[in-house]
């Protein structure tokens, strides 16, 4: 006869075992879910800066701001098993090095903005005590609100709502929204990029590009370089498509603000004449760059 301890191993045996099954026939039935996400970016304004990355460097370098408009429908990227989704939008430019036949370099990238949007699970998940809870239990008599408060609530929200659209900021997400839409106009970029190399004024054929990036609840992590031609979840997973658009047009950074560039351009004219010096979390702004030739 089997001891006690026996028994209680083959319970949490058994138990695992259906645990991982299930969370495996969860994590593969998001294949039967159709992805058709699309983007649209486009850029508003570049500006080529330089300063110096934190206050004791003596290094300088030359910082892009650029801000761009994204419009994007992300929503069949949301199933049940969609915990949050990782959105990014990247500058990616050719390297200074040239290419050799030997030793192709691939081009550089940089993040200038991101944001995670949470789902709906995500934001209210649900609790078993909330199917035992009737409505007198989880709402007694002395806290229910009288027919008049709770008019003067709702008169009070109607107006919020009203005020919030009069402010509304289209640089940044809707947190009303449905989740995966985005409509954003002239976006601030979170991050200044920089290269290795210090230089960037006048770099060519730069472009902007969506990316997406999903955390399910149960397997693994599915980025969007991994649906493209010939890749294996492409093969596999045959009613997801890549991302339609998710790119701008090839543009060229401007020469450096306040300085005469090489194909004669000039750049936005520095009005007071100081080095910016670049802080945590900070932007470079035009106006307080100083000229090439002054230092």
């Amino acid at each position: 006869m089997h001891s006690s301890l026996v028994r209680l191993q083959n319970v949490f045996g058994f138990f695992t075992t259906v645990a991982f099954t299930a969370a495996g026939l969860v994590a593969l039935s998001v294949l039967f879910f159709p992805q058709a996400p699309s983007a649209s970016i486009e850029v508003r304004n570049v500006q080529v800066v330089k300063g110096r990355p934190h206050y004791h460097s003596n290094k300088r370098e030359e910082y892009a701001h650029i801000k761009f408009d994204l419009e994007a429908d992300l929503t069949s990227l949301f199933t049940w098993n969609t915990k949050q989704l990782f959105v990014w939008v990247a500058a990616s430019y050719p390297s200074i090095h040239p290419n050799t036949t030997s030793t192709p370099i691939p081009p550089s990238q940089a993040i200038i903005w991101d944001h995670i949007i949470n789902s709906p699970s995500q934001l209210s998940p649900p609790s078993p005590w909330s199917f035992l809870l009737t409505k007198d239990s989880a709402y007694p008599p002395s806290t229910r609100q009288s027919a008049k408060a709770k008019a003067a609530r709702a008169a009070e929200k109607k107006k919020k709502d009203r005020d919030a659209k009069k402010k509304k900021d289209l640089s940044k997400p809707d947190p009303d929204a449905k989740p995966g839409l985005l409509k954003l106009e002239n976006v601030k970029p979170k991050y200044q990029i920089t290269d290795i190399s210090g230089t960037l004024a006048e770099r060519e054929d730069v472009v902007l590009e969506v990316g997406w990036n999903i955390q399910p609840w149960v397997g693994g992590l599915q980025w969007a370089s991994s649906l493209r031609p010939g890749s294996w979840l492409g093969r596999v997973a045959w009613q997801w498509s890549g991302m339609m658009g998710g790119k701008s047009g090839v543009f060229e950074l401007p020469g450096l603000v306040g300085a005469k560039s090489k194909k004669g351009k000039e750049g936005v004219v520095d009005t007071e004449g100081k080095e910016k010096v670049m802080g945590k979390g900070e932007v470079p702004r035009a106006g307080e760059a100083r000229p090439v030739g002054e230092i």
